[in-house]
């Protein structure tokens, strides 16, 4: 927390730029999703993304940490 004039503020965390509307995959070989906005911050540090799927069009939240390890869909 900081203190302004005597007061506490809460941190507030700036969410880590993800690549939006890029399409990636689950591993090599898993179905592609397209990248979506950065949702919330969890607990841990981690940050949630909501993805897309592309065959589907269904929405889900993905972990960041995760998604930067996903290879780039062809």
């Amino acid at each position: 927390m900081s203190c302004v004039n005597g007061s506490a503020k809460p941190a507030v965390a700036i969410p880590p730029p993800v690549p939006v509307g890029k399409i990636q995959s689950f591993g090599p070989f898993g179905p592609k999703y397209e990248v979506g906005q950065v949702l919330r911050r969890k607990d841990h540090g981690d940050w949630v993304v909501e993805i897309t799927l592309v065959d589907s069009g269904e929405r889900a939240e993905y972990r960041l940490t995760r998604l930067l390890e996903d290879p780039e869909a062809d």
